[in-house]
């Protein structure tokens, strides 16, 4: 499990960025909850238009990161061939399509794409990939994950302490309690040359953050959490909210109501039934008017 941010690692760089040093930005390539939308077997009208119309679809939540000529990808999607696309920008690199990919944890929506790197599809070379100790294992051990390491289609890299990818982006991953049937999760702060993000889009409750959400919001400069759902009582109404834990969005955006000072806070992971998709909704007026936004495909924030 990674040990919790030292305050140093969290700290912004101070000294502004000469017109030589590589720029750092982050783009958001997908905004949904691990199904998507629209959502497999879902009858519901945001649903049913989706189906209908490709403009009104989400992608599975990831983002991109461009560091000079260096392209990381942040989870790998069921979504992951569109993203890379999106991500390389007309740069198409063959075999090798990622400086790196980072994930946070083993479930659906983070990591089945990292099969489209295999040899049925891309038959990947060498492809960095950054994971928990946890992650790693269950990889090597879980078919048909092990064939790609095996192959070295992708390296695993450790997510240990802080990891400088390159010379003007450095990563620490964040221990997140979350539901944990096959690995730990973590969430990311990425740093660059003057600004730095946190990113977790996925945990069960904010009391059981090490260090608390409400100290991260006064070091950082970017946050995208979970917003899941906005009332998991009301979008759950066939399945049991207390088997799938998310904080609901009120709740993280009266937590950090006071805490945020000048950070930018954006929800992302939304759930095929969250009514904050809808920019007419009194929940997604509710979100703007608190200072709060929700990311959308191509967002892009600058580091």
């Amino acid at each position: 499990m990674p040990r919790a941010l030292p305050a140093l690692a969290l700290a912004l760089a101070l000294t502004a960025a000469t017109p030589q040093e590589e720029r750092v930005v982050v783009e958001v390539l997908g905004s949904a909850q691990d199904a998507g939308l629209p959502h497999l077997g879902c009858t519901e009208d945001r649903c049913l238009r989706a189906a209908q119309d490709p403009a009104l679809r989400k992608r599975v939540a990831s983002l991109g990161i461009r560091a000079g000529d260096s392209l990381f990808l942040v989870d790998a999607t069921p979504d992951v061939v569109s993203q890379i696309i999106d991500l390389q920008d007309g740069d198409a690199r063959g075999r090798r399509p990622l400086d790196g990919v980072l994930l946070t944890h083993a479930h659906i929506g983070h990591y089945l794409g990292l099969a489209l790197l295999g040899k049925e599809s891309l038959s990947a070379q060498e492809v960095p990939l950054y994971s928990t100790e946890s992650m790693a294992h269950y990889l090597t051990q879980n078919g048909p994950w092990s064939l790609l390491v095996a192959s070295k289609q992708i390296m695993l890299r450790s997510l240990e302490g802080e990891i400088r990818l390159t010379d003007n982006l450095r990563v620490e991953a964040l221990a997140v309690p979350h539901r944990e049937e096959f690995t730990d999760t973590v969430g990311f702060v990425f740093t660059g040359p003057r600004k730095s993000l946190l990113y977790i889009p996925d945990i069960d409750r904010w009391e059981d953050l090490e260090p608390p959400i409400e100290e991260l919001a006064k070091r950082i400069d970017i946050l995208i959490l979970d917003g899941s759902f906005w009332d998991p009582g009301r979008e759950l109404s066939v399945r049991d909210p207390s088997k799938i834990p998310h904080p609901p969005m009120p709740v993280t955006m009266e937590r950090l109501g006071s805490s945020i000072g000048a950070a930018r806070v954006y929800f992302t992971h939304l759930n095929h039934t969250n009514p904050a998709w809808d920019k007419g909704s009194p929940e997604r007026k509710k979100i703007e008017e608190a200072g709060f936004g929700i990311v959308e495909d191509g967002d892009r924030f600058e580091l």
